[in-house]
């Protein structure tokens, strides 16, 4: 594999970014990778090689550059930890900022000789699920396929809430939920999949069964890989089939 850590330039500053594409001649879609509220880490970077292995660019950034180099050891997490994470969740999970980051990961991509012009796909979990929304919804014109798994707060009282977002979305998308997860309530996703229905949006939404909130993520305790692998299926469909 063709891997490095780039640093992409934005408005607001240098935002550390995992590039990673088959080490082999030839142009590769785009996808762009946005992380879960642990942040950026090997884990994740391991689950970017894999789909760069498809046949895929993949552009992995920390989305929590603006507060600084943010690492956390996973393994000792307790109480202070957990109330850290959550201080990040809350400086990230802004609507206008993930536009602009994304912009910024479109504009880097497309000046890779690596990166095959035309769509863009992208995938975010837990904390990134909304995110898929709000850069499909920014970006109709380039985003084509939006995978989103046990994604939080799709439906809240703010005005970025993504259900508000999801009818200028273009994308065909895929939305993978735990049945056991407290943070991804039923009843919120029936009414995002009711926004998604009568807005027209392809899309699919699935609950994996014996599954609980991070069942995607090989290093967590709840990782599940029957469940896992089926996501990564849906996944690699998504991409095939809207970004060739």
């Amino acid at each position: 594999m063709f891997e490095r850590e780039v640093s992409i330039t934005t408005r607001h500053g240098r935002m550390t970014t995992f590039a990673v594409c088959p080490d082999e001649q030839g142009q590769w879609p785009l996808i762009l990778f946005y992380m879960d509220a642990p942040g950026y880490r090997e884990e994740l970077k391991n689950m970017a090689r894999r789909i760069a292995k498809q046949g895929y660019y993949v552009l992995m950034p920390d989305l929590y550059y603006r507060i600084g180099t943010v690492r956390f050891d996973l393994p000792r997490r307790e109480e202070t930890m957990s109330a850290v994470v959550k201080a990040c969740i809350q400086h990230a999970m802004n609507r206008e900022q993930i536009i602009d980051d994304t912009g910024a990961a479109i504009a880097y991509g497309d000046a890779q000789a690596q990166v095959k012009e035309g769509p863009v796909g992208c995938v975010g979990y837990c904390m990134g699920g909304p995110f898929i929304t709000w850069a499909a919804a920014a970006y109709p014109d380039r985003i084509k396929a939006a995978g989103s798994l046990y994604g939080v707060r799709l439906v809240n009282e703010l005005e970025q809430s993504p259900h508000l977002w999801i009818g200028k979305v273009e994308a065909e998308v895929y939305f993978g939920f735990a049945d056991h997860d407290p943070a991804s309530p039923r009843d919120k996703v029936e009414i995002f999949t009711r926004a998604m229905e009568d807005a027209g949006v392809k899309h699919q939404v699935e609950w994996l069964t014996d599954t609980e909130h991070g069942f995607c993520f090989p290093e967590r305790g709840h990782y599940n890989p029957v469940a896992a692998e089926l996501v990564w299926t849906r996944l690699f469909g998504l991409w095939e089939r809207n970004l060739g």
